[in-house]
């Protein structure tokens, strides 16, 4: 059986230009699942029905798996299935009628655009790794990008004489977001007097953001420098690098954008997605209203 996990993986390569670490979620999901049905003397996927992939999921419940990691799963082993049944392996799909556990949507956390302004201004611009600094987190809270589009980025991605940045998302998907003139100027600024300095002998670099050797920047290296500006701005909410996304999102709702234009931006395939962010937009607006309007407390509350 672990062939054609081998196969499967394969084919969301090549076929789906899937991303690295979304291979490694489905090649981790799969591997599990039949070991799991290898323990319950499985030796073929041809017997394999509905009952038992419920009897699996039931399996990870029981363990104390997230229903996040319940919900991944199914989709995991949905995919692998609709991938066995085209490569005529097995004759049906045994996921055809499996519900996803539902996952309970919860608010993104976002920061204040006072909180926002804090940690944009941590960055010191007098050194080349605070110019870089600066220059991603106002691009990162400029655009809504994710921090892989971040690190991915080229120079030539970048054009300030217009004003937008072109970068490649989930499944290869490219996009042209707008960027704002203080960003703008920030990463002009970067690329102009800092990064050539950073470069040493790595000349050809094509990356947009470097470290200090002259090569690009990685997650865990931005991870890094996130959270010690987080700790320097003394806010006591948890701020990570998608936290800069969550508030990119909010704000331009607050402040009128439609729904759609947010999606586009964000890159989400599905406007459902995006939706989450208007329920952070509903509660500001309620908690407006009840600190603003003179009637919106009843009696015995103001009493």
């Amino acid at each position: 059986m672990k062939n054609q996990l081998h196969d499967f993986v394969h084919f969301l390569s090549e076929e789906r230009g899937l991303s690295k670490n979304t291979l490694e979620s489905y090649k981790r999901d799969i591997s599990q699942y039949l070991d799991y049905l290898g323990e319950q003397g499985f030796l073929t996927l041809k017997d394999t029905k509905k009952l038992h992939i419920a009897n699996y999921l039931l399996h990870l419940k029981q363990l104390g798996r997230a229903t996040a990691t319940q919900s991944r799963t199914v989709v995991s082993i949905r995919a692998f299935y609709q991938f066995l049944v085209r490569e005529r392996i097995v004759d049906q799909d045994p996921t055809m009628q499996l519900e996803i556990p539902k996952l309970e949507k919860r608010a993104p956390n976002v920061l204040t655009i006072g909180e926002m302004e804090s940690l944009l201004d941590s960055p010191l611009t007098n050194t080349p790794n605070g110019m870089r600094d600066k220059a991603m987190l106002e691009l990162l809270y400029a655009t809504g990008i994710r921090v892989s589009e971040l690190i991915s980025l080229d120079v030539d991605n970048v054009n300030l004489d217009v004003g937008f940045i072109r970068c490649v998302g989930k499944a290869s998907k490219e996009r042209i977001i707008p960027l704002g003139g203080i960003a703008a100027e920030f990463v002009g600024s970067f690329i102009k007097i800092m990064r050539p300095k950073m470069l040493k002998q790595s000349k050809d670099e094509q990356a947009l953001f470097v470290s200090h050797l002259g090569t690009r920047i990685t997650r865990q290296g931005f991870w890094k420098i996130i959270k010690r500006y987080a700790a320097e701005t003394k806010i006591v909410k948890e701020i990570t690098p998608h936290t800069l996304r969550h508030s990119f999102a909010v704000h331009l709702l607050e402040n009128g954008a439609d729904l759609r234009s947010v999606q586009e931006m964000l890159g989400h395939a599905d406007i459902s997605t995006t939706q989450i962010y208007m329920q952070v937009n509903r509660n500001k607006m309620k908690e407006v209203y009840d600190r603003a309007h003179p009637r919106a407390k009843s009696k015995e509350q103001m009493q």
